[in-house]
């Protein structure tokens, strides 16, 4: 997808300056003495029908990011707008009723599966919570789901430990699709399993999003698997998104340092290729004491004195593509 096709397309969900902050306790009274700003101002938004990649090394932000969009935790600011509605601070009942048009694919299949239930009340979980239907409907249209997601018929009788982790995901995909929700968010979703399992279960998803007119929030730190599975792509650091743009340009011409560097240490599969390796320099810096200014800028070699003063925002500096990096003012 291109992006004037993505701008043509309407908004599904709309974030606006997200920040997701953890207390810092400390003390007999346990007081509050800081916070780790786990997202810190993230700003993006998702088109309908699309798949919109967010990427990044572990402990950025990203899953922090999916589950606070999920609501599963509270945003300490910020706007999270969804379908056209402000679900930010929306709570009991009221949530409730919208969050058959939201869903999660969990990164671990093996801890995202009740252990003590079957496949098939697992599967028909949402349905009961959400729909009024009889047991023999429930049990066709699980029987349905199983079978759009390459599960035989028996595994509505089985239970979790009996499957393969690449099976388990699929359960966990199939209890995703029951509500026919308008956004899945995709939380690192093979991360957990084989290499050769992977691609199936990508190219499942894939199937999936033509089939029942899916969006997806993809949230992984392999940039390959991203780039296959992707329209547009976010990446970010320690809290915040940096680069935003369509897939092909993010690969072809990355402007961030921090995204080029992330793009250098991709393998080159061809030997007579030689590819210059941008090393970076010193560790991410801790989200409960981010630096002033830029939070790149202790790694990057492009950085100058405004670098460390002035945190840059997200700006476009080219048709659809959206960086925070003095280097483009």
């Amino acid at each position: 997808m291109s992006n004037n096709t993505a701008e043509k397309r309407e908004v599904l969900l709309e974030v606006e300056d997200l920040k997701t902050y953890f207390p810092i306790k400390a003390g007999f009274f346990q007081r509050t003495v800081g916070h780790v700003k786990a997202v810190d101002g993230v700003s993006f938004q998702i088109h309908n029908g699309e798949t919109f990649g967010l990427v990044g090394e572990s402990g950025c932000g990203k899953s922090t990011t999916g589950r606070t969009l999920l609501k599963l935790m509270n945003p300490t600011d910020g706007k999270i707008i969804f379908d056209g509605q402000d679900i930010s601070s929306l709570k009991g009942k009221t949530l409730r009723a919208i969050r058959k048009d939201f869903q999660m694919v969990f990164q671990d299949p093996y801890a995202s599966l009740n252990p003590m239930q079957m496949v098939g009340d697992i599967v028909s979980e949402p349905l009961v919570n959400f729909r009024g239907k009889s047991v023999k409907e429930l049990k066709e249209e699980v029987m349905d789901l199983l079978n759009k997601v390459g599960l035989p018929s028996d595994a509505y009788y089985k239970y979790a430990h009996e499957f393969s982790g690449g099976q388990r995901q699929r359960i966990g995909i199939a209890r995703a699709l029951a509500l026919r929700p308008k956004l899945i968010i995709a939380d690192e979703p093979v991360s957990a399993l084989d290499v050769s399992v992977q691609s199936q279960v990508l190219n499942l998803l894939k199937e999936l999003q033509n089939e029942f007119q899916l969006t997806f929030l993809f949230i992984a730190h392999d940039l390959s698997v991203v780039k296959h599975m992707s329209d547009r792509i976010a990446v970010m650091y320690l809290g915040g998104i940096v680069e935003v743009t369509d897939k092909n340009s993010i690969f072809a011409e990355p402007l961030h340092p921090y995204t080029q560097a992330l793009i250098s240490a991709i393998p080159e599969p061809d030997p007579r290729k030689k590819k210059q390796r941008i090393i970076l320099e010193g560790d991410v810096p801790s989200p409960a004491n981010p630096p002033t200014g830029c939070p790149f800028h202790p790694r990057c070699s492009h950085a100058m004195k405004e670098c460390m003063e002035v945190k840059p925002t997200l700006k476009e500096v080219k048709a659809g593509h959206n960086v925070a990096c003095h280097l483009y003012n």
